[in-house]
Parts: C-alpha cells; sequence; structure tokens
C-alpha cells in the first residue's frame, strides 16, 4: 500500500516532468507561430496550480523541509503571474526589459525549483526531470531569439 507521503512524492514529480513537457510544446508552439496552440497549453500549465495546492497542502502535514515549500511556492507565484499577466490583464511585457527579467527570473526559480521537488522521488525522476528541464531552457532562449517573446 502506498502511504500519503509516497503519493505525495510521486505527485511532485509528476508534476515535475509535466510542467517540463508542456513548456517544451509551448515554446515549439510558439516557434511554429501557432498562437491558438501556445495559448492553449499555457492555460494547462496553469492548471499545475491545483497538483501544486496539494503538494502544499501535503507538504506542511508531512513537515517537508522550509526549502521544499519554498520552491513549490515559487512555481505557484510563476503560475500566477503569468496566468494575470498572460490571461486576466494581458500586458504585453515580454520586449520590455525592466519587467521581463523578474519575470524571467521567477519561470526559471519556479521551474528550477521543481528539480528539488522531483528529486524527493529518487534519482531517476531527478534524472528525468534535469534532462526536460534543460532541454525547456535551451528552447525556452531559442524561441526568445526567434521571435522575440
Amino acid at each position: 500500500m502506498i502511504d500519503s507521503t509516497q503519493t505525495a512524492t510521486y505527485v511532485g514529480a509528476v508534476a515535475a516532468v509535466l510542467i517540463n513537457f508542456l513548456l517544451i510544446a509551448l515554446f515549439i508552439a510558439r516557434l511554429s507561430r501557432r498562437p491558438r496552440i501556445e495559448h492553449r497549453l499555457g492555460i494547462i500549465i496553469i492548471l499545475a496550480l491545483v497538483p501544486l495546492c496539494y503538494l502544499l497542502i501535503m507538504a506542511i502535514r508531512i513537515k517537508r523541509p522550509s526549502l521544499y515549500l519554498i520552491q513549490i511556492g515559487l512555481m505557484m507565484a510563476y503560475l500566477v503571474v503569468e496566468l494575470m499577466v498572460d490571461y486576466v490583464l494581458k500586458i504585453e511585457f515580454r520586449r520590455t526589459p525592466g519587467l521581463v527579467v523578474p519575470y524571467v527570473m521567477l519561470f526559471f526559480a519556479g521551474t528550477g525549483g521543481m528539480i528539488g521537488v522531483a528529486s524527493h522521488a529518487g534519482r531517476v525522476w531527478t534524472i528525468v526531470t534535469v534532462i526536460t528541464f534543460l532541454i525547456m531552457a535551451i528552447l525556452s532562449f531559442v524561441q526568445h531569439s526567434v521571435t522575440g517573446q
């Protein structure tokens, strides 16, 4: 039988990898100039707030280290910012260095922190998360240089 700690551990690992894969797909859609697909993928990524809320609640319940709470919190903060600027307020900020730099810092803090979340599930999950993170990071810089977004 799987206990709640183990369930939360694997939910965190799956969420980390899934977020990376979805971001990879989003950057490919952006490079392919497919705004509708990009928009839909963005919404799906924001829905990662649901398992992240579960992880935050479980982290408090099972007394995960403070760093774990910070890692989950950073990813949640990024997703809330993304929801607000791209879907609610619809702010064009990606070409304004004063706005995009903190956004990118939060993005990489959140997605990078998810490596730490996945690492609780073991070496294989850590390796998969690091590899997908690196692919996602490379694609983010490539798509930014090509599209300016």
